[in-house]
């Protein structure tokens, strides 16, 4: 996600190290250089030369500060920029005073509607405690609705559909039936097409008209670049929506749209969608986004990752035994299997500041942990525990069993004491910290 863009703008940024003070001559290689990295990462021609006019304005206008080199300044400048690009400030849900609350999702085939539907419901029933209903009222796409009720069971939300292909009654009578129901929440799957035609959109005009949802959510892959970004101002001028999700951020995206879309539409982005699984679904973060893009890192999402992960009270055991030197390989394949459940590994990588830089080409995936799991399952539970009895004969047995190497045992012990070393000073950073002690001299890249 935004790599390619990322790259390109620290590039640009190069040009003012070593400079003593900002200048007109010295800003205008490096401001052409950023223009060039926002059309190559598919950005709106309009935005890119109003984003690059808006920071020349800024740069020369700007005092200089004594407490920070020139480089640094334009980077704050950039950031402030990139924030303000993106909407400035997250937007919220809006959920109605009268229940139920009722999200329209709209967009072309393809995007991912139905499956942010699920996720939606998932999201909102963990994080805002709400008993959603699911509307399929995707009623053309084949199987459409049987993949809706299989998201549904997955997030344990109960599914409305009926034999009839009639999308605008499938919304009424799921939200007639969230009363009856006592449910809070209706979120309402609606058809899409290839592209955009005359019948979809009369259709979730109707069914706005019909329902007058608290929100209207456009949901657009942001892989498509200035497609999507065309397609949203489409969509905007005929249903006037609340706001917009990207989806398939974790793809080969250049991150045109995600740049584009507010300022073209002027609507906000809510969500991003990040993975195929179920809670690869982020709140829309201005701040942090364009942290992430200046290779700044993104703590606070990271920490709030592992705050979902990490109970408080087993967060306070394992630093009793990483402080009493107690921490053994069936601790640390827990600690993994935690980690994992944070999300994507090279996503969480890249959180850390100045991470991005130094794992460029690294490949990082889902699978980097697969030979240490490997390695420690083909353990029994007395060598997990204690893994000082791990002579030469149960190193080759244990390499055997796992499809590993004698070696690969030995790196895997050798950088398990190195660490718990070290994780007796990493134990006083609090969650966040326990959460990285998994990531910490793990093989990456091998």
């Amino acid at each position: 996600m935004f790599e390619q863009l990322s790259s390109n703008l620290d590039k640009a940024f190069q040009s003012l190290k070593g400079e003593s003070r900002i200048t007109e001559v010295n800003i205008a290689e490096t401001v052409r250089e950023i223009r060039r990295a926002l059309l190559d990462a598919d950005v709106n021609y309009d935005v890119a030369r109003s984003f690059t006019a808006e920071i020349k304005d800024k740069v020369l206008g700007s005092d200089v500060l004594t407490s920070v080199n020139p480089g640094q300044q334009f980077t704050k400048i950039v950031y402030d920029e990139l924030v303000d690009t993106f909407g400035g400030n997250p937007s919220e849900i809006k959920f109605s005073d009268t229940p139920p609350t009722v999200i329209l999702i709209a967009g072309l085939q393809g995007s991912g509607k139905t499956t942010f539907a699920g996720k939606l419901a998932r999201y909102l029933k963990q994080e805002h405690k709400r008993n959603p209903l699911l509307a399929a009222a995707d009623v053309y796409r084949p199987a459409a609705v049987n993949q809706l009720k299989t998201l549904g069971s997955q997030v344990d939300v109960p599914v409305y559909s009926i034999e009839q292909k009639d999308a605008v009654r499938v919304a009424k009578e799921a939200v007639t039936m969230a009363r009856s129901l006592a449910m809070d929440t209706v979120i309402i799957d609606t058809a899409g097409r290839l592209h955009v035609d005359e019948e979809m959109m009369n259709e979730v005009a109707e069914i706005k008209k019909q329902i007058n949802p608290s929100e209207i959510l456009f949901v657009v892959d942001s892989m498509t670049g200035q497609d999507a970004v065309n397609t949203a101002k489409e969509f905007n001028e005929r249903i006037n929506y609340d706001g917009v999700v990207l989806t398939k951020l974790d793809g080969d995206t250049r991150g045109g749209a995600a740049l584009s879309i507010k300022s073209v539409v002027n609507k906000p982005i809510k969500f991003v969608g990040t993975g195929e699984k179920l809670d690869a679904l982020s709140p829309f973060f201005p701040d942090r986004m364009a942290q992430r893009i200046l290779g700044m890192g993104d703590v606070v999402s990271l920490v709030e990752r592992a705050q979902r992960e990490f109970d408080e009270q087993e967060a306070q055991k394992l630093q009793k035994k990483i402080r009493s030197d107690k921490f053994d390989l069936e601790d640390f394949l827990d600690q993994i299997q935690k980690v994992k459940k944070m999300g994507d590994l090279g996503d969480l990588v890249k959180m850390i500041p100045g991470a991005s830089k130094a794992i460029e080409n690294a490949e990082i995936n889902d699978d980097a942990f697969k030979p240490v799991e490997s390695i420690i399952y083909s353990m029994t539970p007395e060598e997990r525990r204690n893994p000082e009895i791990l002579n030469g004969s149960r190193r080759r047995r244990i390499a055997q069993g796992s499809g590993r190497t004698v070696r690969e045992i030995n790196d895997l012990i050798k950088q398990f004491d190195q660490m718990k070393k070290m994780m007796k000073t990493m134990s006083k950073m609090g969650k966040a910290g326990r959460a990285l002690q998994g990531l910490k001299n793990m093989p990456f890249g091998r």
